[in-house]
C-alpha cells in the first residue's frame, strides 16, 4: 500500500553495463559494428530474396520479412544503448520506456510467430510434399506473414496497460542495458505480483507454445527424413531446416530462461549477457546463417552481383 507524498517519476537511468568503465569507446565502436552489420546484412538478404524471381517461394519469403523484422527489432534498442554508452546522462523519458518495451517485445513476439510459421512451412514442405503447393500458396503466405504482425503487435498491450498505472517514486535506476518489464517493475512503488503474474503468463503461452509447435513440427520432420532410403536424400532435407533450425535454438535458448520464470533467480550480469544474446547476437548472426548454410541465397547473392557489375 503506498502512503505519504510521492512525486511520480518522469525519466529513468538506464545503467547499461556499469563494469565497462574506461573501455567505453571500444565497446561502442564494437556494437556500433555489430549493428551496422546486422543491418546490411538483413537488408542484402531481404533485397536478394525480393529481386531474384527464383527465391520467390514460401520459404524465402518467410526469409524476406524475417530480415526486415530484425531491422525494426535491432532499431528498438540498439541505437540507444549506442547512445548510452558514450553520454553521461544515460535518461529516458517514463514514456519512451514504455514505447521501448511495447516494440521490443511485440517484434520479438513477432519472432516467435514467424519461427513457427517457417517451422510449419518446412512439415509441409518435407511431410507432405504433394500437398505443399495447394497448402502454402502466395495468399496464404501473406496472410499468415499478416497474422503474425497483428498478434505479435498486439501481444504486450494489456502488460503495457498494466504497467502505465503503475506510480513510480523512485529509484529510478533501471538495472539493464534497455527497458524491459522485469527492472521496470522492480522499481514500482506498489506490489506489482499481478503484474508479474500476467507477464509470466503472456510470456509462457506466447514463447513456450510456440516454442513447442516448432519442437512437434521438427518431430515429424526427423520421422519422415528418416524414412528416406537415400543418403543424399536425408541430407538435401536436413539442408532445408539447418539454418532455420540453428536461428530457432539461438533465439529461444535466451529468451526461455529469461523471460519464463517468476521470481528472478540469476544476477543482473547473467540478465544482460542474456538480453545481448537475444537483441544483438541473434540478429547479427542471422544474415550469416541463412547466406553461408544456403547455397540458393548464395547463388542469387551472385547472380545479383553480377547483375549490377560489380562481379564481372
Amino acid at each position: 500500500m503506498l502512503t505519504g507524498n510521492w512525486s511520480q517519476v518522469t525519466e529513468f537511468i538506464i545503467l547499461g553495463f556499469p563494469h565497462v568503465q574506461g573501455v567505453q569507446t571500444c565497446l561502442f565502436l564494437l556494437l556500433l559494428l555489430t549493428y551496422l552489420t546486422t543491418i546490411l546484412g538483413n537488408v542484402l538478404i531481404f533485397l536478394v530474396v525480393r529481386l531474384d524471381p527464383r527465391l520467390h517461394t514460401p520459404m524465402y519469403h518467410f526469409v524476406s520479412i524475417l530480415s526486415f523484422l530484425e531491422l525494426g527489432y535491432t532499431a528498438t534498442t540498439i541505437p540507444k544503448m549506442l547512445v548510452n554508452l558514450l553520454s553521461e546522462k544515460k535518461t529516458i523519458s517514463f514514456s519512451g520506456c514504455l514505447l521501448q518495451i511495447y516494440f521490443f517485445h511485440s517484434l520479438g513476439a513477432t519472432e516467435c510467430y514467424l519461427l513457427t510459421a517457417m517451422a510449419y512451412d518446412r512439415y509441409l514442405a518435407i511431410c507432405r510434399p504433394l500437398h505443399y503447393p495447394i497448402l502454402m500458396t502466395p495468399t496464404v503466405c501473406v496472410k499468415i506473414a499478416v497474422g503474425c504482425w497483428l498478434a505479435g503487435l498486439a501481444g504486450p498491450v494489456a502488460e503495457i496497460s498494466l504497467v502505465s498505472f503503475l506510480p513510480f517514486c523512485g529509484p529510478n535506476r533501471i538495472q539493464h542495458i534497455f527497458c524491459d518489464f522485469p527492472p521496470v517493475l522492480s522499481l514500482a512503488c506498489t506490489d506489482t505480483s499481478v503484474n508479474v503474474l500476467v507477464d509470466f503468463v503472456v510470456n509462457s503461452c506466447k514463447i513456450l507454445a510456440t516454442f513447442l509447435l516448432i519442437l512437434s513440427s521438427y518431430v515429424q520432420i526427423v520421422r519422415t527424413v528418416l524414412r528416406i532410403p537415400s543418403a543424399e536424400g536425408k541430407r538435401k532435407a536436413f539442408s532445408t531446416c539447418a539454418s532455420h533450425l540453428t536461428v530457432v535454438l539461438i533465439f529461444y535458448g535466451s529468451i526461455l530462461f529469461m523471460y519464463v520464470r517468476l521470481k528472478k533467480s540469476y544476477s543482473l550480469d547473467y540478465d544482460r549477457a542474456l538480453a545481448v544474446v537475444y537483441s544483438v547476437l541473434t540478429p547479427f548472426l542471422n544474415p550469416f546463417i541463412y547466406s553461408l548454410r544456403n547455397k540458393e541465397i548464395k547463388q542469387a547473392m551472385r547472380r545479383q552481383l553480377k547483375r549490377t557489375g560489380i562481379l564481372g
